[in-house]
């Protein structure tokens, strides 16, 4: 990947956006870069990178090393790979491209790591494109990019962006233990703010908020398609103090600003109208740097989930998912109402 081929070809999508005032600028700026990727592409590729909206594919989304549809990077000329990343950052923002960007480029330590004989290979170009439907500003499509630990899914309805969940980073190793990037640690923040919120707790807050003493295998939706509140609540937000507050919305920003700044903003505001105060923190697992644990953060609209368990507590996943708007369909299901199809 060559950093000005992005930037040139982030600026192209920019000026070939149609200046349409019904369209959002986000929705502009992804449908061009989607058909200038797509024109790109042979017949060969098409076929891989293009499927119908309503093909089933677009809702079967995963985080492990498997074999996947869509059209890799390892099978695209360079010009393509960067127009592929320049879709990539028309849905996140800055910060959350580069988390994306460094997750792949861990799977050349796993490589080194693993040896031979691994089930799947391990290589950065093993990143898929997806594409569904065509590409608009007032009609309803969607796009993804995923590979091993990584799964970004956007959903266009009707011209506006409706969501940028289920939303999945993960890294193995969590923490670059040697060789030339050694201490590199992708999703280090994700970490750290969590356990400076539970180290904050006093003796009460604590025993609200550490729901089990070991930590789960996994987070627990795994790569469901639907999800619903977790059994397990933890201490609410209207049980802490004010610091306490502002560092779990903290947290929370860390995980919402993945994605572009205006669905960022969107998702924000969603979870203070739905009153932050019933968000829940709960906690599993121990509590110091280095041992296993998990923790959930949860309102009445979303989802978080994070642990650093597996490869002796040095291999995380993190989530961030919608009750009812994954994949868009909270609005989908409005626009079916609105607009009854045969």
């Amino acid at each position: 990947m060559r950093p000005l081929h992005i930037v040139l070809s982030l600026w192209l999508c920019l000026l070939l956006a149609p200046a349409a005032a019904a369209s959002s600028p986000e929705v502009r700026q992804m449908k061009a870069a989607a058909e200038v990727f797509l024109d790109s592409l042979d017949d060969r590729q098409r076929d891989r990178a293009a499927f119908a909206f309503g093909d089933e594919e677009r809702t079967d989304w995963h985080f492990i090393p498997r074999t996947r549809k869509g059209l890799p990077l390892s099978e695209m000329a360079e010009e393509q790979k960067s127009l592929a990343y320049a879709l990539l950052a028309t849905g996140t923002s800055r910060k959350g491209q580069i988390k994306a960007l460094q997750i792949m480029s861990l799977e050349r330590i796993l490589q080194i790591l693993e040896g031979e004989g691994r089930r799947f290979s391990r290589d950065p170009g093993l990143y898929h494109v997806s594409v569904f439907g065509t590409p608009s500003t007032d009609g309803t499509w969607g796009w993804r990019f995923e590979g091993h630990h990584l799964s970004l899914n956007y959903t266009v309805v009707e011209g506006r962006l409706a969501s940028g969940t289920p939303s999945f980073l993960g890294t193995n190793p969590a923490r670059v233990l040697s060789g030339p990037r050694k201490g590199l640690q992708v999703l280090g923040e994700e970490e750290d703010a969590a356990r400076a919120l539970v180290k904050s707790l006093d003796p009460g807050q604590l025993e609200k908020a550490l729901v089990a003493t070991e930590a789960p295998r996994d987070i627990l939706t795994g790569a469901e398609l639907r999800i619903d509140p977790l059994e397990h609540k933890g201490i609410a937000a209207s049980e802490l103090g004010d610091r306490q507050k502002r560092q779990l919305r903290r947290l929370v920003r860390i995980y919402a600003m993945r994605n572009r700044s205006e669905l960022a903003k969107r998702d924000l505001e969603q979870i203070e109208e739905a009153g932050f105060d019933k968000v829940h923190f709960a906690w599993m697992g121990g509590l110091e740097k280095g041992q296993a644990h998990y923790y959930s953060i949860q309102g009445p609209t979303f989802l978080l989930e994070y642990d650093n368990i597996q490869n002796n507590a040095n291999h995380v996943h993190a989530t961030w998912r919608e009750f009812d708007g994954d994949f868009g369909e909270d609005l989908l299901r409005e626009h079916h109402r609105n607009h009854p199809h045969p």
